[in-house]
């Protein structure tokens, strides 16, 4: 699992999936899109979850092994993920990982459940810019998976989409026409 609110899902959020598959030798690395990111809720403004959503099946077309899920967004309210791992314990056999970036790794004590975290998953560390070295604290399984460092953020993509400055290599080009399609970000007739 690969969490996260994607408002907009960019390259990094794809090379640390794809690394991450590749690096623990997983099945599949399910893209879970947040319907309320908790975290977030109320700190800025967010795209509908069905947005998103539809921004990460973009993504994810025909990438092997990346599937978009809207476990989250189906089961509604606050999104937390021990509630999201727990739920997919019981539909899978076997063991899960929990992708984070260091940056959310380095956050890991702010947030909710951690203990029911702990017990369910394996977490994946990739590095994020700024955050390099961050573990999880005492108790957690973890590895850590080298992806290539990317300094591409959501905030400053949905940024640039406002500037009317280019997206190119920083979507992909099925995220970039779905934002504009669905008109994200103030996203003009020119994106």
């Amino acid at each position: 699992m690969f969490g996260g609110t994607f408002d907009p899902p960019h390259v990094g959020h794809l090379v640390a999936a794809i690394n991450a598959r590749h690096g623990a030798d997983l099945d599949r690395v399910l893209l879970v899109v947040a319907n309320e990111p908790w975290q977030k809720v109320g700190v800025r403004d967010l795209s509908p979850a069905a947005d998103r959503f539809a921004m990460v099946e973009a993504a994810v077309a025909g990438v092997d092994g990346l599937e978009a899920s809207d476990i989250e967004i189906v089961r509604g309210g606050r999104s937390y993920t021990a509630d999201t791992l727990e739920q997919l314990a019981e539909e899978a056999s076997g063991v899960l990982f929990l992708i984070l970036g260091s940056d959310a790794v380095a956050g890991l004590s702010t947030w909710e459940h951690t203990d029911r975290l702990r017990e369910t998953a394996h977490i994946i560390v990739v590095e994020r810019p700024g955050t390099e070295g961050a573990r999880p604290p005492q108790g957690y399984r973890y590895e850590v998976v080298d992806v290539p460092l990317l300094e591409v953020s959501s905030t400053d993509v949905r940024a640039r989409v406002v500037d009317g400055q280019p997206l190119d290599y920083l979507l992909p080009r099925s995220v970039i026409a779905c934002i504009h399609e669905r008109g994200l970000y103030g996203a003009g007739p020119d994106l």
